[in-house]
């Protein structure tokens, strides 16, 4: 499995952005998808993860600002990001679960900065 993000880049304080990651490979064998960020001289955290069956998991500090989807296949899912705060700022990896075994997309930045 590969993971391609895209999308990130700077925004002010309370705009939005939104994330894509398009999988390719053995894209059946995906059953979680999801993104992680870290921030300089942090750990990487849990930012919002979807299952097969399209029930979500956020991290408490996105909850009701972030809104994780997938398109009609398992091929891209998005993470929607709306009001956004400086500390949203962060490199953002797409991840993805398959047979057992983490994927990771590279890193895509996020600046939230006035």
């Amino acid at each position: 499995v590969q993971l391609q993000a895209s999308g990130g880049g700077l925004v002010q304080p309370g705009g939005s952005l939104r994330l894509s990651c398009t999988a390719s490979g053995s894209i059946f064998s995906i059953n979680v998808m999801g993104w992680y960020r870290q921030a300089p001289g942090k750990q990487r955290e849990l930012v919002a993860l979807i299952g097969s069956g399209g029930r979500t998991n956020y991290a408490d500090s996105v909850k009701g600002r972030f809104t994780i989807s997938r398109g009609a296949t398992k091929i891209t899912h998005y993470l929607q990001m709306n009001s956004l705060k400086p500390e949203d700022t962060a490199v953002y990896y797409c991840y993805g679960e398959a047979t057992g075994r983490a994927y990771w997309g590279q890193g895509t930045q996020v600046t939230v900065s006035s």
